[in-house]
């Protein structure tokens, strides 16, 4: 598919990777930096996109929380390895609203809504009973209830300025496109494999 606009074009390797992958298609990497500027890099996965950017979620107290609250610049990465391609996305990170947080937190499952509230993301834990326990105790807390967003849980949006589609080709000969924001739309262009 020939596209001039990046969101159409993701939607379409996107519906394919989820037709396809067997595993986790809304998987991507994201890349962030410690107030040092060393790169940190973990899989979460992407709850909601569209042209106002892509979204995830986590425990804002978590060590890419953290990250996120101090370098609000990120990389993206999608690998879909069924289809040879993959999607680099680099941009600023904002958090969502807590309408949009609160209303995507009441779709998850009951265990992972009282896991949230469970687990001290990223901190030292000493025993996986421990944390066990401290599930048991949450089951307890909102038994016969719903269960809030904890204050510490909520999404972030990144707002792509530059998105790469790569293409694998035969001997190594890729494709490349690379839609780089400009103040009226989308500049696009290939770059060398």
């Amino acid at each position: 598919m020939t596209s001039t606009d990046p969101f159409a074009l993701f939607d379409s390797w996107f519906a394919e990777a989820q037709a396809s992958e067997p595993n986790d298609p809304n998987a991507m990497a994201l890349a962030t930096t410690t107030p040092a500027g060393r790169p940190s890099l973990r899989m979460v996965l992407l709850k909601g996109h569209g042209p106002d950017g892509f979204v995830f979620y986590t425990n804002l107290d978590s060590r890419k929380g953290g990250e996120l609250a101090e370098n609000p610049h990120v990389a993206l990465l999608f690998h879909w390895k069924s289809l040879r391609r993959q999607i680099r996305i680099e941009g600023p990170v904002a958090p969502v609203d807590d309408a949009t947080a609160d209303a995507y937190f009441a779709t998850r499952s009951r265990d992972s809504q009282l896991g949230a509230w469970a687990s001290d993301q990223s901190r030292p834990l000493d025993s996986r009973a421990t944390f066990e326990a401290r599930f048991a105790e949450m089951q307890k807390r909102f038994e016969g209830q719903d269960v809030p967003r904890p204050p510490r849980w909520s999404g972030w949006r990144v707002t792509p300025e530059a998105l790469e589609f790569w293409q694998d080709r035969a001997h190594r000969l890729h494709e490349r496109r690379l839609f780089t924001r400009v103040e009226d739309g989308w500049r696009e262009g290939m770059l060398y494999p």
